[in-house]
C-alpha cells in the first residue's frame, strides 16, 4: 500500500456499538447419569455430534447424579451467562420438572429448561433407524404384519405425564412400522416387558422386537434388550437424528421460552 492510496481503501470501517451479535446461549446437555461406564462415552460422543451439527455453539454437558460433571459443577463454570438446558430424558417426569428446573434456579447462570426429547417425529426416526440397525426388514408382507410388532421398552415413572408421552412415541414408530407398538416399563409403572411379551403372544404376535427407548446404555436397558425374543434395538445414544433432535429442542426453547425464563 502506497501513501497515494485512497484512504476509503486504507481504512476498515468500525461498527457501530450493539451491531455485534451477542453469543448464541450455551446448549447444556443433562444427562441423568450412570453407574455403566458406556453411559458417559455415550453423551460424550453425543455432545460431539451436537457440536459438530453446529459450530461455534457453545455445548456443555451435566449429569443429575452418578457421574461428573455433575450438573450444578456445569453451571457454575458459565457464571452470569445464559444457557438452554436440554434434558436428555425421553418424556417427562420428576427429573424435568422438579430436579432440573430447581438445580436451574439455584444457578448464577440465567436459564431456561428445553422440552424432553419425546415426544417427537424425530424421535421415532431414531427408534426406527436404530431397529433397523438390529435386523427389522425392509418392507414386511401381510402375513408376517400379523404376526409381528414391537414392545417400546422404557424406564418407567410414576408420574402419568411419563407414560402420556411414551404412549405418544409409541404411536409415532407404530406409524412408522405399520406394526403395533406397545409400550412397557423397566421400573416404576406397568406393563412390564414380559407382561408386554406375554399379552402380544396371546395375541399371535410371536415376533416381536424390543425397542430399546433409552438415550444411553444401563442397567435398565440391558435389562430389557436381554428379554427380547426376536431382536432388541441398541439405546439411541449418539445416532446423528438424536443431535438434531437436541438442537431443535434448544431452537424451539429460545423462540417460545425464552423471554420469560431470562
Amino acid at each position: 500500500m502506497t501513501a497515494s492510496t485512497p484512504l476509503r481503501t486504507r481504512v476498515r470501517p468500525v461498527p457501530p456499538p450493539g451491531s455485534r451479535r451477542p453469543a448464541p446461549p450455551a446448549l447444556v446437555l443433562v444427562a441423568h447419569g450412570s453407574r455403566d461406564p458406556r453411559a458417559l462415552t455415550t453423551v460424550r460422543a453425543l455432545e460431539a455430534r451436537v457440536r459438530a451439527l453446529r459450530p461455534g455453539l457453545p455445548v456443555r454437558l451435566g449429569h443429575i447424579e452418578l457421574n461428573e460433571p455433575l450438573l450444578p459443577d456445569t453451571l457454575a463454570a458459565l457464571g452470569d451467562t445464559r444457557a438452554v438446558l436440554v434434558p436428555l430424558l425421553l418424556g417427562r417426569g420428576y427429573h424435568v420438572k422438579q430436579d432440573i428446573p430447581e438445580l436451574a434456579a439455584q444457578a448464577p447462570v440465567r436459564a431456561s429448561v428445553a422440552a424432553p426429547l419425546g415426544p417427537h417425529p424425530l424421535l421415532a426416526e431414531a427408534l426406527h433407524a436404530r431397529l433397523t440397525e438390529s435386523g427389522w426388514p425392509a418392507t414386511l408382507d401381510g402375513a408376517a404384519r400379523r404376526t409381528t410388532a414391537v414392545v417400546l421398552a422404557a424406564a418407567g415413572s410414576r408420574d402419568p405425564d411419563s407414560a402420556t408421552d411414551i404412549r405418544r412415541t409409541a404411536r409415532l414408530l407404530a406409524g412408522r412400522l405399520g406394526v403395533p407398538v406397545v409400550p412397557a416399563y423397566a421400573s416404576a409403572a406397568t406393563p412390564t416387558v414380559p407382561t408386554a411379551l406375554r399379552a402380544l403372544a396371546a395375541g399371535g404376535r410371536h415376533r416381536v422386537a424390543v425397542a430399546s427407548c433409552f438415550t444411553a446404555p444401563g442397567r435398565f436397558a440391558t435389562q430389557c434388550a436381554s428379554q427380547a425374543p426376536w431382536i432388541a434395538s441398541a439405546p439411541l445414544g449418539a445416532h446423528e437424528t438424536m443431535a438434531r433432535l437436541v438442537l431443535h429442542r434448544y431452537d424451539q426453547s429460545l423462540s417460545t421460552g425464552w423471554a420469560e425464563a431470562a
